[in-house]
């Protein structure tokens, strides 16, 4: 379930420990050292990467994905109230 109230270190942390779940330590900081030295252009990435897909398409591959890799914090999560 999204949360858009989460604060912005909540969204950090989730994120690094989904990086580090799925990369590993030394592998995140790799993927976060190169994201920081590149020029990225998310929205053009964005583009290439999904092209001329629909939302629906999309929303489909998402809820496909969802089902198939359920996430498994390793440790209980707090709350957002």
């Amino acid at each position: 379930m999204m949360n858009n109230n989460i604060t912005t270190a909540e969204l950090i942390d989730r994120g690094y420990g989904c990086l580090f779940e799925h990369l590993g330590t030394i592998e995140t900081e790799r993927f976060i050292s190169y994201i920081l030295s590149e020029r990225f252009d998310y929205t053009k990435w964005r583009r290439e990467y999904f092209g001329k897909a629909s939302i629906e398409e999309l929303s489909t591959a998402a809820a496909d994905y969802e089902k198939a890799h359920p996430f498994k914090p390793k440790k209980p999560q707090i709350p957002i109230e």
